[in-house]
């Protein structure tokens, strides 16, 4: 890969660690995804929304792949690059190829429900119809760290809730 291309999927990564921030202002998990056309210019952006929308596939990639689609007026999404904080799940992972991006570049690894390597090899059956080149691991420490430290503030918010309930029960009198 070039300097020039990894200069491009960094710049476009900032962009997509920016709008996970966004998720995470509204309590979502922060991830981001930016839709980028060939010409390099963003047509779709998206974060999570799953919880506020109440909507299970509010994923960030899917939120950005319906702008984009909206954008080009059409659902191929032909010679564009998918960039996104985290590895896509096997939900995004299917609508990235029905999609026909070219490129997909993430940051973070997903160890958990990832599609694209870590958990699952989605990408990898030689019976698709649509090959994508995918670039693993841009800003990954920066993407990885966003979120250890989003579920680590989660799990001391969560603890601190259990002992103020805790503590308001056990300072109940008996009836």
């Amino acid at each position: 890969m070039t300097d020039s291309q990894n200069t491009l999927d960094e710049k476009f990564m900032r962009h997509a660690l920016m709008l996970a921030d966004k998720a995470e202002a509204l309590g979502e998990i922060p991830v981001g995804a930016v839709l980028v056309s060939e010409a390099g210019e963003i047509i779709g952006e998206g974060w999570n929304l799953s919880i506020i929308h109440s909507d299970p596939t509010a994923h960030a990639e899917i939120v950005a792949l319906r702008q984009g689609g909206q954008a080009l007026q059409n659902y191929r999404l032909l010679n564009t690059t998918l960039y996104v904080t985290l590895e896509p799940c096997t939900m995004c992972a299917g609508a990235i190829l029905h999609s026909r991006i070219k490129r997909l570049v993430f940051g973070a690894a997903d160890y958990k429900t990832g599609a694209v390597g870590s958990r699952f090899h989605f990408f990898d059956d030689y019976k698709m119809n649509h090959v994508i080149e995918i670039t693993a691991g841009v800003l990954q420490q920066e993407c990885s760290a966003k979120l250890s430290a989003f579920f680590q503030k989660r799990r001391a918010q969560q603890k601190e809730a259990k002992l103020a309930q805790q503590s308001t029960s056990e300072n109940v009198p008996d009836a």
